[in-house]
């Protein structure tokens, strides 16, 4: 199962809205086919092994990260179907499929056509592996992550905004690695403004992911370089506080502009996750700045928070933190964060976690 998970993780950035899932089937104690599902509207992975083994899948175990399908609903046919034609005799899954249309009910067919099935096997490896796609398929909305680039006392610029680079170069190369991986980038007016971001993925060719900058009165000039991309996929969600002729010169710049009405002056953060849903964007990396970061948190809209940490102190009050906002009067109110992972990252440490609501 570890070799499916891992399988698996080699199509991340590239099969959303679909999950990640890997397959192999076993054989006299040899695997005898491996493979991966590649992207959405492509074979999946347990059709892929099976065509690899052929005949040889009489009587063997399939291992598959995730539940086997077994609705019509997608271009693809059910796997289950292809699953009992093959004369497999054994399914071990790590993890149930989340979503509603299949949720067990592809285990049930299995299990009527008299194949063995084994469940849970590394299931919150799959999980993890998985995370986005199963916040998405349960809500509708997006998985968030919260990536903050900060110095040791937790300030990611100077008085004076200085900010290139805190953070080592391999630091920021995850960080383009990370961006591959996701379907959005959102950050907030300021840090347009202030370091006038491409906001693309310079990782290994990488696939571009959206471009979302939120901007409640749509100050933004016609020149940032994230208008200027010829892909399409740069969105500016602004408020009804937008000026019309201003909208319509993003639009005319081949930009997309999402208007939601005004909530206490600024972008309603939480009706803009459910557009991005619409649009199926499973993942999004939310860079900053400290604005931006202490809406998200104030709202409980992460799900997931990376802290790349460097070894050098800034100081003074004056410098910008990496939360800004008002801060809770009690310690009690302050945000826990859970299963924490702590790495090197060259000189720089990253320390990840979920946030405990």
């Amino acid at each position: 199962m570890k070799k499916a998970l891992d399988l698996a993780e080699r199509a991340r950035g590239r099969t959303s809205p679909n999950p990640m899932v890997g397959a192999l089937i076993v054989k006299s104690g040899r695997i005898i086919a491996a493979d991966y599902h590649r992207k959405a509207g492509s074979p999946h992975a347990e059709v892929l092994v099976l065509k690899k083994a052929g005949a040889r899948a009489l009587g063997a175990t399939l291992y598959v990260t995730l539940e086997p399908c077994c609705h019509t609903l997608k271009k693809t046919p059910p796997c289950t179907d292809a699953i009992i034609k093959s004369g497999i005799t054994e399914v071990v899954i790590a993890m149930i499929d989340p979503n509603p249309e299949v949720s067990g009910r592809g285990i049930k067919i299995l299990r009527a056509a008299g194949i063995r099935t084994i469940t849970g096997v590394l299931k919150y490896d799959a999980r993890r592996l998985n995370e986005a796609f199963v916040k998405f398929i349960s809500t509708g909305k997006p998985f968030v992550t919260l990536k903050i680039a900060q110095s040791l006392d937790g300030k990611i610029a100077t008085a004076r905004g200085e900010s290139k680079w805190i953070t080592g170069h391999q630091a920021r190369n995850m960080v383009q690695k990370i961006r591959k991986g996701v379907d959005a980038i959102l950050v907030g007016m300021g840090t347009v403004e202030k370091d006038d971001p491409s906001l693309d993925c310079r990782f290994n060719r990488g696939r571009n992911p959206y471009r979302i900058i939120v901007d409640s009165t749509l100050r933004i000039p016609l020149r940032a370089k994230v208008l200027k991309h010829a892909d399409r996929k740069t969105i500016i969600a602004t408020t009804d506080r937008a000026p019309d002729k201003k909208i319509n010169d993003i639009l005319k710049s081949g930009n997309r502009v999402i208007v939601l009405k005004a909530r206490k002056g600024r972008v309603d953060l939480k009706k803009l996750m459910k557009e991005l849903g619409k649009l199926e964007i499973t993942s999004l990396l939310i860079e900053g700045g400290s604005s931006i970061s202490a809406s998200v948190l104030s709202e409980r809209l992460v799900d997931k928070v990376m802290f790349f940490s460097a070894p050098r102190i800034i100081g003074g009050e004056d410098a910008i933190p990496s939360v800004g906002g008002t801060s809770p009067s009690r310690l009690i109110s302050a945000i826990p964060v859970k299963d924490l992972r702590v790495m090197a990252v060259g000189k720089d440490v990253l320390i990840e976690g979920y946030p405990d609501y």
